[in-house]
């Protein structure tokens, strides 16, 4: 059974499309960044290390590797695609790296982590 879509309007409203088409082509630049962001926060793994380098501010490979149990190397292949996409920024301390957010954009992922409810335990 195949959904078919109809049209039934009578005439365009031309000013109205001619104003959407503006609004889309000003906004093109950002709806293509937080498209990507979305596309990346797409994947649960990926976002749960979003999640949680907005609460923890920055982790280690490691660490993440421990938190989600997983292994490093998993860790890592999602950390690069974030990095390559410019959501994640790295910081080297000795040996270890240290990812955090890039500020500039947390706050397109800020109305996603203010959604998810975290339950905390009572004593």
């Amino acid at each position: 059974m195949s959904l078919e879509i109809t049209c039934t309007r009578n005439e365009a409203d031309k000013k109205q499309i001619s104003r959407c088409k503006e609004t889309i082509e000003n906004s093109s630049g950002s709806l293509e960044a937080i498209s990507k962001i979305l596309s990346l926060a797409g994947s649960e793994v990926r976002l749960k290390i979003l999640f949680l380098l907005n609460i923890e501010n920055e982790l280690c490979p490691c660490d993440i590797a421990d938190i989600l149990e997983m292994s490093v190397p998993a860790v890592s292949q999602h950390i690069r695609k974030m990095k390559d996409a410019g959501i994640i920024t790295s910081r080297r301390e000795g040996q270890t790296l240290y990812y955090s957010l890039v500020k500039s954009e947390d706050n397109v992922l800020n109305g996603i982590f203010n959604s998810i409810s975290t339950r905390k335990k009572t004593a």
